[in-house]
């Protein structure tokens, strides 16, 4: 029998494998309608289009000097992209709900995201090669460099984005009802993409892209998660 303290967290969330079934699809259609996104923008940026005219109009605006303390706080606000930042973060949040509700679910996801964005992100990253927005070159696509997709946007929005997640997961138990930090991951991802442009380090389509592969391998994330249900790693 349980007793009161136990009672309060007992899980209030759909666990109905029909109902699984149904999140992992919304998840996986999401997904597929992300990464549609991206290949439509590596097609405009590849071929020249209205997209990568449109980087040549933002990488030529005159940016001022930062210096001092607003330099550094930019330059913290791009931090919150960098994979060892968001990666240390969401590791041990996860470490810590998997500890306190009894499940490597938290840990498991966070580990396979990781694992997503170092295939997914710097597959492309490698092959598509393409130069930093500050060396202004013409030919700017497989010249070695490794601008596109933009990593840090990437990372931010999964890292932060499962941060989230799983959060809601294990916070969505009588009597908290979830705790949502969507909008977080939004104002986070707008953060890291705005230092981005203010430093000229990436390109406007950078950011586009990889805020699509992002999110595609956020939301494929969830659906395995909606897939794969377990008793001993319950989510």
């Amino acid at each position: 029998m349980s007793t009161k303290s136990d009672d309060i967290f007992d899980d209030v969330v759909d666990q109905r494998y029909e109902h699984r079934r149904q999140e992992m699809n919304v998840a996986l259609r999401w997904a597929a309608v992300l990464t549609f996104g991206f290949v439509l923008v590596t097609l405009d940026v590849i071929n020249q289009g209205l997209l990568y005219r449109f980087d040549k109009v933002v990488a030529e605006i005159e940016r001022p000097r930062f210096t001092g303390f607003t330099n550094f706080l930019i330059l913290r606000i791009d931090d919150l992209g960098l994979r060892w930042v968001t990666a240390s973060i969401l590791l041990i949040t996860a470490a810590l709900i998997s500890r306190r509700f009894q499940s490597w679910r938290p840990l498991n996801l966070s580990f396979l995201s990781l694992v997503f964005l170092n295939v997914f992100v710097g597959s492309a990253k490698i092959f598509f090669g393409r130069c930093k927005a500050r060396e202004n070159f013409d030919v700017c696509m497989f010249t070695d460099g490794m601008a596109y997709p933009s990593g840090h946007i990437s990372n931010a929005l999964v890292t932060w984005g499962l941060f989230a997640y799983i959060i809601f997961r294990y916070t969505h138990r009588a009597p908290f009802e979830g705790l949502k930090l969507y909008w977080l991951v939004a104002l986070l991802t707008i953060a890291v993409g705005s230092a981005s442009l203010l430093r000229n380090t990436h390109w406007f389509t950078d950011l586009l892209g990889g805020m699509f592969i992002g999110g595609a391998i956020l939301v494929l994330v969830v659906a395995i998660d909606r897939f794969i249900p377990s008793r001993r790693q319950p989510s």
